[in-house]
């Protein structure tokens, strides 16, 4: 501020605290004054305003950043360098949390603003190899952000069309080591419509102008952005100041840095690619009135690209899939249906491939270390938008700067009152707008536009735009702040149409046209194509959409929903921290250096909450500073402190002031500060009528206020006492005709139970028809739910036995005809399975019922588990079924870790690369287990030569599986027999010995004295 107080005489002034009147002329005069030479910049206290000059100044270079690094913030002039440099000092002397808000209407500068600060923390920060890695993706990540997310619009050809808030994040040393982005509300809208004088995103154009001929090759793409239907509805497909080759080339070093592979950025540029494809995609009109695709060649591209089947996009686009029951009906698209699903398809992909984009940047940035860390947060987001018509973009849009002038003012507020505490001076309350009855407008539960749009979208029926208009103004009929064709008087119906509805904003007056609210709130994706998509061979796509939920019944959220839920988010995350600000202004509509459009920055000043920052600065004490810079400063204005003040710092102070002359209600002395009321202590007087005056109208519109309230409240009293009384007449009418009514159904049911056992006549047949009625409607609550319940079936009257006999016969009929088509291939394949091992052990084998839960698998070890030597020499027969498994050598029964495996021909035991048995199955004279519990094998083998090896003796834990699979493949279901005590095994030609089987405590295999292998299990509890 000593800058500032030093330049105020020579261009305007550099604080607009400082300034003699806060009005908006005087703000307005103050940054003409400046603008006209070069002065883009000024303060509101710590607050940085932004004039957008449209050319290039020599104010950004290393030079320049070096002279701001480490500076007092008003030492200097004002610069977006000192606002950057002053947020990073603050953050590594408190080690907390910052966010700079940068905020503006399209072509204000915003996006340049968030790239100077990067640019300026890539220079001032500590720089090893790692962090300049990091640096680089940060840096890197705008061109390919703006590439995907940045379109030429009539008032900007570069502006972001969607938010974007970056955390950069630093150690405790102040190194930059990480980052991290949120994307907000990209509009996907444009992807397949742009007004006229608008481009489609710069990526599209980019590819199509700067990809070599074998990369557009590869795509199906042509040199030419007049061939597709998605670049050219806005008639300025090539514009003079945007050169798209250089910008391709900008882009792919970009994603190079951020770690993209060819693989990634392949499939990201078929993506691309596939949308301009599937924008060429034309349908026709049959007799019917039904959609046909009359240009495959394109939808062939589109599911090259994407790498999904052909004729099942093509269904998707012309028909719509409609599951009813066990049967799926396919319903024809008109051509207006299919081509707003195409469009929809498009704006998907490209919306998800956007987050995806988003998440592997974040991804590249992200830092592992664990270590804490501060941050400062750089939130670019839209400006607000005033079109000639507006949409649900500009809705959405201008709801965001609602909230965010809501945070910006009680930030503001909150910043000012906490250091009023520390200096323990008293806080003056500050007369604003509160915008928060915009916001409850919008965002309301249950009553807000968002809720009444979200109720539209989702009830059934025929809603409309028109309907949701029409419920907008049943219940926002008499809010201040909302007016519609319908609702307004005369004068104001003649600005508005049928289907516009008008907010007044905190910036002002906005029109809206409810036209295609529904569907972009919606932004609905029919299942069959999401399925389609969740199956594509690219894995971008593929990850993107195989996350949806696609057999949820549920609703997904809306758009607008989304929107207020991140934004609600956004806003923890901002209270949690410091705020610093910046608001960048457009100097003219034209873009053209030198020009002041007055009228354009009185708005902007505006809606930008300028005024109502300057009242909340202004509103105390407009200068405030620590008495040794005070007094160092003015000390040779009194001679008591001229040359040196031999004292308390504070002491001197107040000599000085006394001195000056200051009034005791000019100035407070605080406990380590001097704060000064008025800037005219130090230029002039302030006018203190304004401010008697503005107390006053706030007390006199408090009483008339209250006295309206009152007189509305007693009219409201009087006329519920007369609805009051004027209904309970009513009601009581209703309740003597109901008591009336009562006796005789009374009387009559009475009359009819009295003669129920009588042959039907005029006393019981209402009786036994209510009889019939209530149990009927009671046997529909309580119907039996599973075949095997045969108890449940409630107890009939007399007059109904018969027929609920035939009604329970038919009911488990049908419940065996659902279970029975229920069953699926898998499940009977298990079913067989099972039965066919019931059949071999069910009462014979002690583990047996254990087993019956348990599903049997393909196989137990996967193919690239066993050793490749070992697949190349059995190649030619095919796997059945593998598992892991101990053997028991044949001489001293030590066991061993082996592979089993089954052929079509043979089982073969694997040890590693090594095939140590194979087993043809025609020498497999018998299989013998125990009927214990435990787990042993033994293959009863045929010796023809002496040489060969006997009996396979193995212990495996899927024991049923294993002889349930051999049965099978080898055919050999009498073969397995289930034996007591113990079984003999020949291991060799005339050489035998034997498996001996008993129970004990616990499980165990070991080697008996007497030669045999002891096999020990545990005895299973019988139920």
């Amino acid at each position: 501020m000593e800058g500032a107080l030093i330049a105020r005489d020579r261009v305007g002034i550099q604080d607009f605290v400082l300034l003699d009147e806060t009005t908006e002329p005087a703000v307005v005069s103050n940054l003409k004054k400046r603008f006209s030479k070069d002065l883009i910049y000024t303060y509101i206290g710590t607050l940085l305003v932004s004039v957008n000059p449209y050319k290039d100044l020599d104010i950004y270079s290393k030079k320049q950043m070096e002279i701001y690094m480490g500076v007092n913030f008003f030492e200097l002039p004002p610069h977006i360098y000192a606002l950057a440099d002053n947020a990073y000092h603050t953050m590594l002397t408190e080690f907390n949390n910052h966010f700079i808000l940068i905020s503006g209407e399209s072509g204000a500068g915003k996006t340049e603003a968030s790239k100077k600060i990067l640019q300026y923390y890539a220079v001032s920060c500590p720089s090893t190899t790692l962090l300049n890695t990091v640096r680089d993706k940060m840096l890197m990540s705008n061109p390919v952000l703006e590439a995907f997310g940045n379109a030429k619009t009539l008032k900007n050809d570069n502006s972001s069309r969607f938010g974007k808030y970056m955390d950069i994040q630093f150690d405790i040393q102040g190194d930059a080591v990480g980052g991290h982005i949120l994307n907000y509300l990209l509009e996907k809208s444009r992807v397949v419509h742009q007004n006229h004088g608008e481009r489609n995103f710069h990526i599209f154009y980019q590819l199509v102008e700067g990809g070599s001929d074998d990369l557009l090759h590869q795509l199906g793409l042509e040199r030419d952005c007049q061939h597709y239907s998605y670049l050219t509805q806005g008639e300025c497909a090539i514009v003079p100041s945007i050169n798209d080759k250089t910008d391709w080339k900008t882009v792919k070093n970009a994603l190079q840095i951020i770690n993209f592979d060819e693989t990634n950025t392949d499939e990201l540029l078929r993506i691309v690619a596939s949308v301009l494809h599937l924008g060429n995609v034309q349908f026709d009109c049959d007799s019917k009135g039904h959609a046909l695709m009359n240009n495959k060649a394109e939808l062939h591209w589109v599911s090259n690209l994407l790498g999904v089947d052909g004729q099942t996009l093509q269904e998707g686009l012309t028909f719509r899939r409609i599951e009813a029951k066990t049967e799926l009906v396919l319903s024809p698209f008109t051509v207006d249906h299919a081509i707003y699903v195409r469009d929809a398809l498009a704006k998907a992909i490209y919306g998800q491939t956007f987050t995806w984009l988003v998440n592997r940047i974040n991804e590249s940035m992200e830092n592992k270390d664990s270590s804490r860390k501060a941050v400062i947060g750089l939130l670019d987001i839209y400006g607000f938008e005033v079109f000639y018509v507006n949409s649900f973009e500009q809705f959405c849009i201008n709801y965001c700067n609602e909230k965010l002038q809501q945070l910006f003012i009680q930030l503001t507020l909150k910043s000012e009152q906490e250091e009023y505490e520390a200096e323990n001076i008293e806080w003056e309350p500050v007369q604003f707008f509160n915008n928060k009855i915009i916001c409850d407008l919008v965002e309301e539960k249950h009553r807000g536009i968002i809720s009444i749009l979200d109720e539209e979208c989702l009830r059934p029926g025929d809603a409309t735009d028109l309907t949701f208009l029409e419920r907008l103004e049943d219940k926002m009929g008499n809010h201040p702040h909302f007016v519609t064709h319908k609702l307004a008087d005369k004068m104001t119906r003649k600005t508005l149409e049928r289907g516009d509805f008008r907010l007044l904003h905190y910036a002002g007056e906005v029109t809206y046209c409810v036209v295609g609210f529904l569907d972009k709130n919606n932004d609905l994706l029919y299942r069959n194509i999401k399925d389609l998509m969740s199956q594509s061979k690219n894995t971008i796509i593929y990850d993107c959409f195989s996350l949806m939920d696609s057999d949820s019944k549920k609703r997904p959220e809306t758009v607008a929903t989304q929107f207020k839920s991140s934004l609600q988010k956004l806003t923890e995350i901002l209270m949690a921290k410091e705020a610093w600000y910046i608001r960048c202004l457009k100097s003219n509509e034209s873009k053209q250096p030198g020009q002041f459009d007055e009228a354009l920055i009185r708005h902007q000043v505006k809606y930008l909450g300028l005024m109502e920052h300057l009242r909340v600065r202004r509103a105390g004490f407009a200068y405030r500073r620590k008495y040794e810079d005070f007094l160092k400063r003015y000390k040779p204005l009194c001679p008591a402190t001229w040359p040196h003040w031999r004292g308390l710092t504070a002491d001197g102070v107040e000599v000085l002031v006394q001195h000056l002359g200051y009034l005791p209600d000019e100035y407070k002395m605080g406990r380590t500060k001097i704060f000064i009321r008025h800037p005219r202590t130090l230029f002039a007087t302030e006018d203190a009528y304004e401010r008697c005056k503005h107390e006053l109208a706030t007390r006199l519109q408090a009483k008339y206020k209250g006295y309206r309230a009152k007189g509305e409240y007693r009219k409201q009293k009087e006329a519920a006492t007369k609805i009051e009384a004027c209904w309970r007449g009513t009601q009581a009418r209703k309740e003597k005709e109901k008591r009336a009514w009562a006796v005789k159904v009374i009387k009559k049911f009475i009359k009819g139970y009295m003669t129920r056992g009588q042959a039907k006549n005029t006393d019981n047949s209402e009786y036994l028809a209510f009889v019939r009625q209530n149990y009927l409607n009671r046997l529909k609550e309580n119907l039996p739910k599973t075949v095997l319940d045969k108890t449940t079936w409630l107890t009939p009257p007399a007059v109904l036995a018969e027929a609920s006999e035939i009604l329970r016969k038919l009911h488990y009929r049908l419940m065996v005809r659902k279970y029975v088509r229920g069953i699926t291939p898998q499940k009977k394949t298990q079913f067989q399975l099972k039965f066919l091992t019931s059949s071999i052990f069910k009462g014979k084998k002690d583990s047996y019922p254990q087993s019956v839960a348990q599903p049997f698998v393909d196989t137990r070890i996967n193919e690239q588990d066993i050793n490749m030597r070992v697949l190349q020499m059995i190649r030619n027969e095919r796997i059945k079924y593998s598992l892991p498994v101990i053997k028991y050598d044949r001489n001293g029964f030590k066991p061993r870790p082996r592979q089993l495996i089954l052929t079509q021909t043979a089982a073969y035991v694997i040890e590693e690369a090594k095939i140590k048995q194979r087993i043809l199955y025609p020498s497999l004279k018998g299989i013998s287990v125990s009927n214990l519990s435990d787990t042993v094998i033994v293959f009863h083998i045929t010796c023809e030569d002496p040489k060969q090896k006997g009996d396979l003796v193995i212990q495996c834990e899927h024991l049923f599986e294993l002889l349930t699979k051999i049965s099978v493949i080898a055919n050999k279901q009498n073969a397995i027999k289930v034996v007591q005590g113990s079984i003999k095994v020949e291991i060799q030609t005339g050489k035998e010995n034997a498996v001996d089987f008993s129970t004990g405590p616990e499980p165990m295999v070991y080697k008996a004295k007497n030669g045999h292998l002891m096999v020990v299990a545990t005895r299973v509890r019988t139920r």
